[in-house]
């Protein structure tokens, strides 16, 4: 290969060059331990969902149900909140806002109606998009969250004022229904407090010594799980009722909704200091997770209509243990890339058509 130097790159006199472009930002490389992160949290949503139909039959399982369930969506969101910190309303990430997270809610949400309509022959389940059923709440509290994250940029105290909003939520049973609020509201301190984190941050409880503490306060919360689970209502945990509706005291929504953001928040960062950060079999899988998420959700009431855990032995331990494994194997599958491509059309449109030219942009081509 003949080796080009800056002398001859110099042009010679009465030499006219054309003005060189300038090259194209290299891809942005993607940080394995927050596909990790995001791979092992959403294998952790699906275990939880098919262990709903055995948590009669087993206090283990029960257990292991509330214990993960303290956890695995607020890791989620603190990484969604992270990943939005650079989000302002420029008209491409607007774009992306609307077709990776607008579009995806609504036909996920036409398309879960339509699935239970047919599935558990139901013509009268309404098509609401007012009223997120099933998983899609977590893509219209993301796009709730985002669309506010320059205001928390902009307050002092970001996440005490997101924790007394949440609190508020908690105790006004007047909320209702409608966009799943109580959710949105609940669940905003974890989004704001992802969106304060910076990397030394994820640093920070990743040191072997956390790590190492990691496993005895994991061991004692599942110790206290299945304590408390004869004990305490295990509706607090889904963040999605009030105070009142769940038959306590108004105050005590204010009680919960701190504990459990403590309780939380200490399982998440034990839960953060074992995943790993290096690049793994399944780390590619953490770009899909969105589409496990929402395509695990038809399987998830197929097996609640349909009566999947008729039998016995599935309601015994080898029968958890199966169910478990099953699920984990069958979510890593739809976050594949095969899946991620089928489904595209949905979660990633491309809707450019849909869009005005940004005079920006054009003046950049020109």
């Amino acid at each position: 290969m003949t080796q080009v130097t800056e002398q001859s790159l110099r042009p010679t006199s009465g030499t006219k060059t054309a003005e060189a472009k300038p090259a194209a930002p290299p891809a942005k490389k993607r940080d394995a331990f927050f596909d990790n992160a995001k791979y092992l949290a959403i294998v952790l949503v699906a275990m939880g969902h098919a262990w709903e139909p055995l948590r009669d039959s087993s206090r283990a399982v029960s257990a292991l149900y509330i214990f993960i369930y303290t956890f695995h969506m607020p890791a989620f969101i603190i990484i969604s909140g992270y990943f939005s910190r650079s989000f302002d309303f420029r008209p491409d990430r607007v774009r992306r806002l609307i077709t990776g997270v607008a579009v995806p809610y609504i036909v996920f949400e036409v398309a879960y109606s339509l699935f239970h309509r047919w599935a558990a022959d139901d013509p009268s389940m309404p098509i609401s998009l007012l009223d997120p059923w099933y998983l899609t709440w977590f893509l219209l509290a993301l796009f709730v969250w985002r669309i506010t994250a320059p205001i928390w940029r902009l307050v002092r105290w970001p996440v005490p004022l997101a924790l007394a909003i949440a609190a508020l939520g908690a105790v006004s049973p007047d909320i209702g229904d409608d966009l799943d609020l109580q959710r949105v509201l609940q669940f905003l301190p974890f989004f704001v407090l992802g969106l304060r984190l910076k990397p030394e941050h994820f640093a920070l409880v990743r040191r072997k010594e956390v790590r190492i503490l990691a496993v005895p306060v994991f061991a004692a919360t599942a110790v206290f799980a299945y304590w408390a689970v004869t004990r305490m209502n295990m509706a607090w945990f889904f963040h999605r009722d009030s105070a009142q509706e769940l038959g306590a005291p108004w105050w005590s929504g204010i009680l919960m909704t701190l504990a459990l953001f403590g309780c939380s928040l200490v399982l998440t960062a034990c839960f953060f200091a074992w995943v790993p950060g290096r690049g793994l079999w399944f780390t590619a899988l953490g770009a899909g997770t969105l589409c496990g998420y929402l395509l695990h959700g038809f399987l998830a009431q197929s097996a609640d209509t349909w009566g999947w855990y008729g039998a016995d032995w599935l309601h015994q331990p080898s029968g958890a243990v199966f169910v478990t494994l099953l699920a984990g194997v069958v979510v890593t599958l739809l976050c594949t890339s095969p899946v991620q491509r089928l489904f595209r059309f949905a979660l990633e449109p491309d809707m450019t058509w849909a869009f005005k030219k940004d005079p920006a942009e054009r003046r950049g081509r020109s």
